[in-house]
């Protein structure tokens, strides 16, 4: 019995260390495959964002590199554009001042082309106005409309008049420029100045116009002189679109 019990306890006793380091083992085991585990689940977790990191901040490279060369072109533009963009506007300007001084240059030389006061316009209130026939022959027609300076000063009267031609039915028609450039033209007190109507004289007798009057305002007015229709003028050939006025100059 007493071998019984030795075997019995040895049986007993031999196994359980094994089984106990078995199970420490497996505990170890258990142990490094769970940190094994947890180390590749950190390592993907670090993998991932890393990944996240370098995609976030390709991303971001991306705008910032499109809109860097926009930004640096709207603050820096290239000399080529930039130069020329600065000489276009110079141009523009000095383009502007030029006309604006040739504008002054003009009204000197229009002041300066009497004695030296002629810088305003005469008033219509100061012009003697008159028309006279001055065809040189049966076939041109023309009318001499003459303005006298009346005033106490020097004055202006370059350009061209406006006219217009009062027909016998109480119309009236507008008379075109004719084709030719303005001279500057100033009068001192009783100097004179004349302008012309030109036409075609029509020899039939059948004309269709019937002038009465002529509407005269001076260059740069707005009052306006009635004269009457120079008696013995040829009669207008067409209609008052055909008859042209010129523009002013001196009579000397």
């Amino acid at each position: 019995m007493k071998s019984s019990r030795t075997a019995a306890l040895t049986t007993d006793r031999t196994p359980r260390p094994a089984a106990g380091r078995s199970a420490a083992s497996a505990a170890r085991r258990g142990t490094v495959i769970a940190a094994v585990a947890v180390a590749v689940v950190l390592a993907l977790t670090a993998c991932g964002g890393n990944g996240s990191g370098a995609d976030s901040s390709s991303e971001g490279a991306a705008p910032s590199g499109s809109s860097s060369p926009s930004s640096a072109g709207s603050s820096s533009p290239s000399p080529s554009s930039g130069s020329g963009g600065s000489q276009t506007g110079h141009a523009k300007q000095g383009s502007a001042e030029g006309g604006e001084a040739g504008a002054d240059a003009a009204n000197a030389a229009e002041g300066s082309a009497g004695t030296g006061g002629g810088g305003t316009f005469c008033k219509t209130r100061d012009l003697a106005v008159d028309a006279r026939d001055a065809a040189p022959d049966e076939v041109a027609g023309r009318i001499d409309i003459t303005m006298v300076n009346r005033g106490s000063v020097t004055c202006s009267v370059t350009g061209f008049a406006g006219v217009d031609i009062e027909d016998a039915d109480h119309t009236s028609s507008p008379i075109e420029r004719g084709p030719a450039q303005p001279r500057v033209t100033v009068l001192k007190p009783g100097d004179a100045a004349v302008f012309n109507l030109a036409y075609t004289i029509d020899p039939s007798g059948k004309s269709l116009a019937s002038p009465t009057s002529i509407l005269v305002t001076p260059p740069n007015e707005t009052h306006t002189v009635n004269l009457k229709w120079p008696a013995g003028a040829g009669q207008i050939k067409g209609a008052y679109a055909d008859v042209e006025v010129y523009p002013t100059h001196t009579t000397v």
